[in-house]
């Protein structure tokens, strides 16, 4: 690895983010010669009184250091006592403990970066009527508390970042390691325009589908959603119907990506539709699986044949549930978090990691001779 380092690095694992962390350390102590007693994670807690208030707490000093805290405000999966009551943790309250651990630092670290994979408020990204910006507040809150970086992964909407334009924020997207994941659970898919189209399952996600299309060559096609703007439920307003725009996909192998599944209804309501269409089977590429209404609805739809995988990245909290599920598949992206830690902390560009073209032409190129070898080695049989 590089030489020089900007200053020595401690990474900080927020509750919940314990397996993740422990995995972005293995490979930090390996590309760096660290032994096995030797670790880059510092220890810090957020204990709380019975009344659910909370503080934050260092147990160790990280004065000069390099620091990076991963937070994964979505991670329903943890709890804490209030009034002798479990509660499992919102976002609200990650947050809250991410600013008390930085605050808990006093200014004492070189350098801080927030890693956080899903942007807390991220959906709460414009307004349209008399409502608050959560993010953009959020985002400016942190800069303020003196964080020098922000590091998520596809944001749902990254032009959020002009509410902090001088300070650092960085969007990244799994798309290398979404194809290689694909190419190991499907082996015999064909990445070719003849075999394979990319869909849009609405017009927010056509840049995600716009990116791969044209890295891969793909034909694209969108679902543009009809929504009833009279009626407002679950503070939105609900989908009456997804419309089609692309070619035919009749025996077409189809990859729907987006950001993230929620309920799930609407990934479902168009994977129903386009099965309807004539499209053979159906991979989805989401970045944050968070399944808020169980796994139950995809189990029937794996069994009616309108899905075949679903891909989702070990980014946020999953529902143990779903990762025993056969039609699904986690995507680990611990060892790209260490590689983006590994390469600021020797204040080098990102340009690089982020764009990821290379690899993917590489990886798919490798995979057609794969597939090649194995059409040559059954007509020779």
């Amino acid at each position: 690895m590089k030489d020089e380092i900007f200053a020595d690095l401690s990474v900080i694992g927020m509750r919940g983010c314990d397996n993740f962390c422990s995995q972005v350390d293995y490979y930090l102590k390996e590309w760096r010669r660290h032994g096995e007693d030797k670790t880059f994670l510092a220890k810090a807690e957020c204990p709380r009184f019975g009344t659910g208030e909370g503080k934050g707490l260092l147990h160790e000093s990280l004065r000069g250091h390099d620091l990076y805290i991963i937070s994964d405000v979505f991670n329903y999966g943890v709890t804490y006592k209030m009034y002798g009551k479990e509660v499992p943790m919102s976002p609200d309250d990650h947050y809250a403990d991410l600013k008390r651990v930085i605050a808990a630092n006093m200014g004492k670290a070189r350098r801080i970066t927030v890693i956080m994979p899903m942007l807390y408020e991220g959906r709460q990204h414009k307004r349209s009527s008399r409502e608050s910006l959560d993010c953009a507040i959020m985002l400016q809150e942190l800069i303020n508390m003196g964080v020098t970086n922000i590091i998520t992964f596809d944001a749902h909407d990254p032009r959020v970042q002009n509410a902090i334009p001088l300070s650092g924020f960085d969007d990244v997207r799994p798309s290398y390691q979404m194809i290689k994941a694909l190419v190991r659970a499907v082996p015999d898919v064909q990445l070719n325009k003849e075999s394979i189209m990319m869909i849009s399952p609405d017009e927010g996600a056509m840049g995600r589908c716009m990116y791969f299309s044209s890295v891969l060559g793909l034909d694209i096609g969108m679902f543009y959603k009809r929504r009833n703007y009279s009626v407002v439920v679950n503070g939105r307003n609900p989908i009456e119907a997804h419309e089609y725009l692309g070619k035919d996909l009749t025996g077409m192998d189809v990859i729907v990506v987006d950001d993230m599944i929620s309920s799930g209804e609407s990934m479902l309501d168009v994977a129903a539709q386009l099965k309807q269409k004539g499209a053979k089977r159906i991979f989805a590429f989401s970045t944050f699986g968070l399944f808020t209404s169980g796994p139950e609805k995809f189990d029937k739809a794996y069994k009616e044949g309108i899905i075949d995988r679903i891909f989702t990245t070990n980014l946020t909290y999953t529902n143990p549930e779903v990762l025993t599920r056969e039609w699904h598949v986690e995507v680990n992206m611990c060892k790209y978090v260490a590689y983006i830690i590994d390469t600021l902390n020797h204040d080098e560009t990102l340009s690089e990691l982020l764009n990821p073209v290379k690899r993917i032409h590489k990886l798919v190129d490798k995979h057609k001779k794969d597939l090649e070898t194995q059409v040559q080695i059954q007509f020779d049989n």
